[in-house]
């Protein structure tokens, strides 16, 4: 089963300001890797450079040397059909139009599990459920491959959103 990474899960895995959420992404990060069950996306892999040599969390070498180590792996690509179902995702289900582009990404690669801090923990889109990794017990249900229980579905009167992503500047 693939596993979605969100740019923030890659975020704390190089931010030494965190130490208990960096230690999460870590485990997390190089058990999927091994596994073979990582996926990212373009927009991951941008944002991830963007954020890390932004906020002097990598040099940009490092930065870069992990994006090609990211890149490696399953990366979904970006088109413009793809761009046109992640807004219409949006609009159905009242997402902002960086994190359609996440949720989408991850349905197209058929994960079953989006990590991400940044979207409602619990809800669905189809098998897709998101999880955040950083929420008490929770990184564990991801990291043995089940789906945690009690899971909400997205609908278009409910928003999924716990907070908005930026771009990244």
């Amino acid at each position: 089963m693939s596993v979605f990474f969100d740019t923030n899960v890659l975020v704390y895995a190089v931010d030494r300001s965190v130490p208990a959420r960096r230690s999460v992404a870590i485990e997390l990060l190089g058990r999927h890797v091994r596994e073979h069950r990582l996926v990212v996306s373009t927009q991951v892999l941008q944002e991830f450079y963007a954020v890390a040599t932004r906020r002097g969390l990598l040099a940009p070498a490092d930065a870069l040397e992990m994006v090609s180590g990211l890149a490696r792996e399953p990366v979904v690509p970006s088109s413009g059909e793809f761009v046109v179902r992640a807004l219409a995702l949006a609009q159905r289900h009242r997402l902002s139009s960086w994190d359609a582009l996440i949720v989408q990404a991850a349905l197209d690669a058929r994960c079953r599990i989006l990590l991400s801090e940044d979207l409602s923990a619990g809800t669905r889109f189809g098998e897709l459920e998101v999880v955040n990794p950083f929420a008490p017990g929770v990184h564990d249900a991801p990291v043995a491959g089940g789906v945690s229980a009690g899971a909400k579905t997205a609908s278009p009167s409910s928003p999924t959103r716990t907070r908005g992503r930026k771009r990244p500047d």
